[in-house]
């Protein structure tokens, strides 16, 4: 358990899917299910959610497709994907989070998020953030985790601010990759541990050549 009441069951890395769960406030995270199909569809069929995403569902069959790569992703050790739901208010799902790692042992891992139109602007992001934030650190550090990795494109001004919130220094401004990225991007970082008084430590390294600079909506 962390200082956001996250839980874990079973195993990361390996073959299966561990019953982990996150908590913020009332924000439970919780891997997705079959039955969050329809508001998936919902959160997608959204002009400003479509502006960031590479991989949106417009179909039951897409959003089930993608609920496939979500599970995928926690059998491979690679993506650890949230569902984001509001106890508050019955469990409605406001949000996806989601924490990229490229292999086991790395010190180094990539966050994502988007929140649902309809719960913009109750500081969904900044704590679901801080909550996998918090979890990635502790759940990793055995494997060396020591640096978590926020992008957005130059435009994407909301994510930033949800990445100034949660604690995610700018570091780099990275260039556009067109077509699929045609703006620049932000790198923001976060790094463990923290120093006493609390800010973020000195950044070590850069950004992996090529990286994308889209991603803190969670486009890929």
């Amino acid at each position: 358990m962390n200082d956001h009441g996250g839980t874990a069951g079973g195993t990361l890395g390996g073959t299966q899917r561990p019953g982990i769960t996150l908590t913020a406030g009332p924000l439970l995270m919780r891997p997705w299910r079959e039955e969050d199909v329809p508001a998936l569809l919902k959160a997608y069929d959204d002009p400003a959610m479509r502006q960031w995403i590479r991989l949106p569902a417009s179909t039951p069959e897409e959003a089930a497709r993608w609920l496939e790569l979500q599970d995928e992703g926690w059998e491979s050790g690679t993506r650890f994907s949230f569902a984001v739901t509001d106890t508050a208010r019955g469990g409605e799902l406001v949000g996806n989070l989601v924490l990229k790692r490229p292999g086991p042992d790395t010190e180094r891992a990539e966050v994502g998020y988007w929140t649902a139109a309809w719960a913009r602007g109750r500081g969904v992001a900044p704590r679901a953030l801080e909550a996998l934030t918090d979890w990635a650190f502790t759940a990793f550090a055995d494997e060396g985790l020591v640096r978590l990795e926020l992008l957005h494109q130059v435009d994407n001004v909301a994510s930033c601010r949800v990445a100034e919130k949660a604690g995610y220094a700018f570091v780099e401004l990275l260039s556009a990759l067109p077509p699929e990225f045609p703006l620049d991007g932000h790198l923001h970082v976060r790094e463990e541990p923290l120093r006493p008084d609390g800010r973020v430590a000195a950044q070590r390294g850069a950004a992996e050549p090529g990286v994308s600079p889209a991603g803190s909506s969670d486009s890929r």
